[in-house]
């Protein structure tokens, strides 16, 4: 009887533990083989020490706008001077400040875009991830961000918008 009992337990606490991860990692719809590529590749970042190990520099604001949040951005200084796209080592991370920690909800793809004699952006040089073409050309967030091209992949956090949306209307940075 002891023993029945502390397998009821030991499954009831297996359980739990399992609701809590899937909970952790909640993104409604399935992902295709490489978005799960992506998420495996990108796990690490969960813990922000091991992001700026790897490279990544935090910026200062939670950006928002009327249509939703992004959050705070770790940019990856090296990955965003080089030219090329690797879907497993995005040039930006996304975090959303909850209660004093930051927590991974998204990866960006970036790359900066091609300018015209005049100065004037192209979207001839428009890349693409996953079937989905990037949004822009678009201006810098920052003063040190050249006009750019990005795409955001809500792989830790349920978009409403969309997976591949700029914004997330169902989170919101802290006031």
């Amino acid at each position: 009887m002891k023993s029945h009992r502390s397998l009821t337990v030991l499954a009831a606490v297996l359980g739990l533990s399992l609701v809590a991860l899937a909970a952790s990692f909640a993104v409604a719809r399935p992902l295709s083989p490489e978005l799960q590529a992506v998420r495996s590749a990108t796990a690490h970042f969960h813990s922000v020490t091991l992001a700026e190990r790897a490279g990544y520099v935090r910026t200062l604001e939670c950006v928002h706008s009327p249509a939703g949040t992004m959050g705070i951005h770790l940019e990856h200084p090296g990955l965003m001077a080089d030219d090329s796209l690797n879907p497993q080592r995005p040039e930006i991370l996304v975090y959303l400040p909850v209660d004093g920690t930051l927590q991974l909800v998204a990866v960006e793809y970036w790359k900066a875009a091609e300018l015209d004699n005049a100065g004037i952006p192209t979207a001839a040089d428009r890349p693409s991830l996953f079937g989905q073409p990037f949004q822009g050309p678009m201006p810098g967030h920052h003063p040190a961000m050249p006009t750019h091209y990005d795409l955001h992949v809500w792989l830790w956090a349920d978009n409403p918008a969309g997976m591949f949306a700029q914004f997330n209307p169902s989170i919101q940075c802290p006031a």
